[in-house]
């Protein structure tokens, strides 16, 4: 269900006639009198996606949830800018189509972005998948990201997105902070964790910086109704910026929950990754460093 467009959440509403209006002035074909549908998509942990349909059309619409002030998780103007210019060097970069700055309009910006049709994984696999296909789907799921890992920033206009210098520093002081924020009296103790974290992390200059994602994962692709292996499309670019490719890669295998993993690590699954065909992290990591040409053990 978290696949198809639902009837809208009554918290989620919006004004369907000052959008259509907004519509009317902003998109070619669209008029005051064209009738509108409106229906949302439950996935997502974040910002809110909604499919607009009229005549034989359909679109997307992003915003960010109502009375949320954290404005760098929900940049609309941020993320619409990542896919804008990325479209024309990145094939997977859905097309951005237009953003509205404008509050007045349904109560906080918003974009909208070409509607990729396709399959979206879950928790477990929705169709059957043979071993081989499973394998095919991981090395296909590497490829993209490498070749996100590869595009030329400069070329794309996207310099001024992040701040390499520091990154990774910033990255692992910054979350041990909020985890130490947030502590309650029963909350793990992971001093041992941060400081092996804060001893292990490689230096900005060890790795080359690139555009990265910072949430690639099996639902954040789309993947082909006519091949479930191939992916067509990469979505949620609300974090997208410039950093470390291991960060990134990080970043994706902290939701990898293998096959072999413990009984409470299966128990936080979220995604497929433990299906027969699957690989491991470590066959993850060691495909990773040889289409990357980046030598990982360097880093162990």
């Amino acid at each position: 269900m978290l696949n198809q467009a639902q009837k809208v959440r009554q918290e989620d509403k919006l004004n369907s006639k000052k959008l259509v209006a907004y519509l009317a002035e902003n998109l070619d074909g669209f008029t005051k009198n064209t009738e509108l549908s409106i229906k949302q998509y439950a996935g997502g942990a974040s910002n809110l996606t909604y499919l607009l349909e009229w005549n034989d059309k359909s679109i997307i619409l992003r915003t960010a949830p109502i009375a949320v002030n954290i404005e760098s998780a929900h940049d609309m103007s941020r993320e619409y800018n990542v896919l804008h210019k990325l479209n024309s060097y990145f094939k997977y970069a859905p097309n951005a189509l237009h953003l509205c700055e404008d509050d007045s309009i349904i109560g906080r910006p918003f974009y909208l972005m070409q509607k990729v049709d396709g399959i979206i994984l879950r928790r477990d696999f929705q169709q059957s998948y043979s071993k081989q296909q499973a394998s095919q789907l991981c090395k296909n799921l590497i490829d993209v990201h490498v070749a996100l890992h590869k595009v030329d920033i400069k070329q794309t206009g996207l310099m001024d997105l992040g701040h390499p210098q520091g990154y990774i520093a910033r990255q692992v002081e910054g979350w041990q902070q909020r985890y130490v924020n947030a502590m309650l009296k029963d909350s793990l103790n992971v001093e041992d964790l941060m400081h092996w974290l804060r001893e292990k992390q490689p230096a900005d200059s060890d790795v080359t910086s690139c555009l990265i994602h910072n949430d690639y994962k099996l639902d954040n692709v789309v993947l082909s109704t006519q091949n479930q292996t191939k992916i067509v499309a990469v979505l949620d670019w609300e974090m997208a910026t410039i950093g470390s490719p291991l960060m990134d890669l990080g970043c994706s295998l902290a939701y990898w929950i293998e096959a072999s993993d413990s009984k409470q690590m299966q128990s936080i699954r979220m995604l497929p990754t433990n299906q027969k065909g699957m690989w491991s992290r470590q066959q993850i990591i060691e495909y990773y460093a040889q289409t990357s040409h980046i030598d990982i053990k360097d880093f162990n």
